[in-house]
C-alpha cells in the first residue's frame, strides 16, 4: 500500500480513466479512424502511467524536507520506503515508460514521436529538482504535462491515422481533445498555486521560492483567484459556442462544472487557513473528474 501511495495511484487511475473515455466514449461511437490496436492503446496507457508514476516518486524524493513540515503523517520516502528503493523504482518506471514509448512510436510509423516520452520524462525530473522551486514557471510546466496526458492519445491515435479522406473529422476530434487539455491545464494550474500557498511553511524552510514566498500569501491568493476565473470563462464560452442546442449537455456543464468552479473561486477569495486551501484543491480535483466524465455526453452532443 505504501508503494501505491508513493506513486499516487488515485491520480494514475484518473489518467487511465480519461484516456479510456477518449478512446471508447469519444472516438469509438463516431467510428473515428485510429492507428493503435487494442494492445497498442493499452501500452500507450501503461507508458503514460509509468512515466507519471516515476514523476510522482521523484517529486516525493525531492520533497522530503518540505513534506516533513507540511504533511509529516504522509511522508513515505525515508520512512516506510527508503530513498534508495524509491529512486530505483523511479528509474525502472521511467525505463519501462520510455521503452514502451519507443515501441509505440515505431508501431504507428512515427519514430520521431518517441522524443515526446523522453521530453516528458526529463521535464518531470527537472520540475521536481528545480522548477518546482520557482514562482509560476513550475506550476505552468507541471500543468502542461498534465494536459499532455490527454493530448498524447490524439498524437498517437488520431494523427498517424489521418488521410485525405478523413482529415476534417480527425482534426475536429483533435480540437476537442485540445479543448479538454486546455481545461485540464487551467484547473491544474490553479490547484498547483493553491498547493503552494497551502505548503508555504515547509517550502520556506526548504529555501524554495514559490509564488507565495516571492510575493506573499495574500497577493498569491489574489493571483490564484484571478486565474481561477479563466476556466469559468472558457467553459461558458464552450457552452455558448458548441452546446447551445443541447439542453442535457448545457445542464450538465452548468451544474457539474461551472457552479463548482464559481464556488471554488469565491472560496479562494475568502480563504485564510491551510484547511481552506486544501478544501478548495479537493473541489478542483472533483471538477477535473466531472469535466472528463462529460466525454460520455458526446454521443448526444454530436448526434
Amino acid at each position: 500500500m505504501h508503494i501505491l501511495n508513493l506513486i499516487r495511484y488515485k491520480n494514475l487511475m484518473l489518467i487511465m480513466l480519461v484516456q479510456l473515455l477518449i478512446r471508447f466514449a469519444l472516438f469509438e461511437p463516431f467510428q473515428i479512424d485510429v492507428k493503435l490496436n487494442t494492445l497498442g492503446f493499452s501500452l500507450l496507457i501503461l507508458a503514460t502511467v509509468c512515466i507519471a508514476a516515476a514523476g510522482n516518486i521523484i517529486n516525493d524524493i525531492y520533497d522530503i524536507e518540505t513534506d516533513t513540515v507540511n504533511k509529516p503523517d504522509k511522508v513515505i520516502v525515508g520512512k516506510t520506503i527508503s530513498e534508495k528503493t524509491a529512486f530505483n523504482l523511479f528509474l525502472i518506471l521511467n525505463i519501462v515508460g520510455v521503452g514502451l514509448g519507443f515501441y509505440i512510436s515505431h508501431s504507428v510509423g512515427k519514430s520521431t514521436f518517441f522524443s515526446i516520452f523522453v521530453i516528458i520524462s526529463v521535464a518531470l525530473y527537472v520540475y521536481a529538482s528545480f522548477l518546482k522551486q520557482t514562482p509560476i514557471i513550475g506550476n505552468i510546466v507541471i500543468s502542461f504535462l498534465v494536459a499532455m496526458s490527454i493530448l498524447i492519445v490524439g498524437i498517437f491515435d488520431l494523427i498517424p491515422a489521418i488521410t485525405e479522406v478523413n482529415r476534417a473529422a480527425q482534426i475536429t476530434f483533435f480540437k476537442i481533445l485540445m479543448d479538454y487539455a486546455v481545461f485540464a491545464f487551467l484547473i491544474n494550474l490553479v490547484r498547483e498555486m493553491l498547493k503552494d500557498i497551502e505548503d508555504v511553511d515547509g517550502d520556506y524552510n526548504a529555501q524554495m521560492n514559490t509564488l507565495p514566498i516571492a510575493i506573499g500569501r495574500e497577493r498569491a491568493k489574489y493571483v490564484a483567484f484571478i486565474i481561477s476565473l479563466t476556466p469559468i470563462a472558457a467553459v461558458i464560452y464552450f457552452i455558448v459556442t458548441y452546446l447551445y442546442k443541447q439542453q442535457i449537455a448545457i445542464g450538465y456543464f452548468l451544474v457539474c462544472i461551472v457552479a463548482p468552479l464559481i464556488y471554488a473561486s469565491l472560496k479562494i477569495y475568502s480563504a485564510i487557513s491551510k484547511k481552506n486551501y486544501h478544501h478548495i484543491s479537493t473541489v478542483y480535483k472533483f471538477v477535473m473528474l466531472l469535466g472528463m466524465l462529460s466525454l460520455l455526453l458526446y454521443p448526444f452532443i454530436l448526434k
